[in-house]
């Protein structure tokens, strides 16, 4: 591991404007996602204060459910982090991409 890596925030900025540390994030049993637990997390890795693996391992997540995650929020913001709305999300981000 490289010394650089070693250091992390000590705090980030969440989706919604207000500062993430570790004690407020999501807890790890929480078992219902809505969308702003879910952009946390994903604030949390992307900022550094979290691993991907630290992330999947602490919420009991596959690496494949938080890389949803994170294409959700890349391609659609918080809003595509919805579970109802997931396919109307997934259809305009490919009609962009065909454009």
């Amino acid at each position: 591991m490289l010394e650089n890596q070693k250091i992390r925030p000590a705090q980030v900025i969440g989706p919604l404007g207000e500062p993430l540390t570790l004690d407020s994030l999501p807890s790890p049993s929480t078992t219902r996602w809505v969308v702003r637990r879910k952009a946390e997390v994903v604030a949390a890795v992307a900022g550094g204060l979290l691993t991907v693996d630290e992330a999947c391992k602490r919420y009991t997540l596959s690496l494949e459910e938080f890389t949803s995650w994170q294409r959700a929020v890349d391609r659609s913001g918080m809003p595509g982090l919805r579970v109802t709305r997931i396919k109307q999300y997934r259809d305009q981000y490919e009609k962009q991409q065909r454009y």
